[in-house]
């Protein structure tokens, strides 16, 4: 999943944008409403990008388990984040089967749920491979013939000059006044 870009704010509620920098933070546009607001340097920001699930081995970033759900649900919503606890773990177990059962907590795969929702809901679950294939065929899509252009040579000419006379633009001057 392409989550670039995309952060969580602790203390407020969805997802966010980054669109911008300030001197002390960024600014940031909720994925819900469309308003941007500062975040400043002081607030905790995760970035989708960095957060990762305990897995028996190796984390797991959320982008793979957020890929795992969009694979398994055929890019439609998944299970609402409000379900009843066992419904919620029975799912995530069949997208993850492999998650450290004592560090993974019922409200981290909420969170991830409520997450993974949201950003279908908004379009902004993208695939990375699928970005990259849709941005070369609007490339090519796009391309319009050139135009054969003329060329002109710039005028290197050099006129001589004489030290402390000014050059004048043509005028010849005389000596009559």
């Amino acid at each position: 999943m392409n989550l670039e870009g995309i952060i969580s704010i602790s203390g407020m509620p969805g997802l966010y944008k980054v669109v911008g920098q300030m001197k002390n933070g960024v600014i940031a546009e909720s994925l819900s409403d469309k308003k941007r607001s500062p975040i400043y340097s002081h607030q905790q920001i995760s970035t989708l990008e960095d957060i990762s699930m305990f897995t028996t081995g190796d984390n797991k970033p959320v982008g793979d388990i957020m890929k795992a759900i969009f694979d398994k649900e055929k890019g439609g919503t998944c299970i609402d984040h409000k379900a009843e606890e066992k419904q919620i773990v029975a799912y995530f177990e069949s997208v993850l089967p492999d998650y450290d059962k004592e560090r993974v907590h019922v409200s981290n795969m909420r969170k991830l749920f409520n997450w993974y929702n949201s950003l279908q809901a908004t379009g902004n679950l993208k695939v990375k491979g699928a970005d990259a294939f849709e941005e070369k065929t609007k490339v090519h899509a796009e391309e319009k013939p050139k135009k054969a252009t003329v060329k002109h040579k710039p005028d290197t000419a050099k006129v001589a000059v004489s030290k402390g006379v000014k050059k004048t633009a043509g005028v010849r001057k005389t000596g009559t006044a």
